[in-house]
């Protein structure tokens, strides 16, 4: 027999156990109150990580359904891309292209194409960026780390607005047409 405060078997003090005299489980009279708490959270985050899959399914859903259309600047070309970037459409405006140079006709391609792209790329940013925000009801789930300039390249980082590098489309047209001169010689 212990005296008032004792901890002999009756699920308090530091000798608690969860457990009546008898030897019987306590599950409501000697629950353990940091056990409830440990399970309670961990019903939380699993319902948050259940929620976030859900969210996650939907998300790429709607995104395989999605695409970019561009015009070029000069209004001659418009392009459209799918939810990877892919090129899924070329359209040439109003017979615009029919007085355009060669160069300035695989420019204007060039720059819709790469606008487009980088518009889905945001686009599918936007989407996923809920998931990688920490979670407010359980702090142990700190969101997904994404790391978009490796995925997409640094370009999808910069400012929407402004006006994208000549100096960086000019090399690359340049590219372009040494890589078909080389091909004509090759081939030609």
């Amino acid at each position: 027999m212990t005296g008032e405060g004792g901890s002999a078997g009756n699920g308090v003090g530091p000798g608690a156990t969860g457990h009546t005299q008898d030897g019987e489980s306590g599950a409501v009279q000697g629950m353990n109150p940091f056990t409830a708490s440990v399970e309670q959270r961990l019903a939380e985050a699993v319902a948050e990580l259940e929620a976030t899959q859900a969210g996650v399914a939907k998300a790429e859903a709607e995104l395989r359904e999605a695409s970019v259309t561009v015009r070029s600047k000069d209004r001659a070309v418009e392009v459209t891309v799918g939810h990877q970037g892919e090129l899924i459409g070329l359209r040439f405006l109003d017979g615009k292209y029919r007085t355009m140079a060669a160069a300035e006709l695989a420019g204007a391609v060039l720059e819709s194409a790469t606008r487009a792209r980088t518009l889905m790329s945001r686009r599918v940013m936007e989407t996923f960026e809920p998931f990688t925000r920490p979670s407010a009801g359980v702090p142990e789930l700190t969101g997904v780390d994404v790391d978009w300039a490796k995925i997409f390249g640094p370009a999808v980082l910069d400012d929407p607005n402004a006006e994208p590098s000549r100096q960086q489309g000019a090399r690359g047209l340049r590219d372009e047409i040494n890589e078909d001169a080389e091909d004509e010689q090759r081939h030609g």
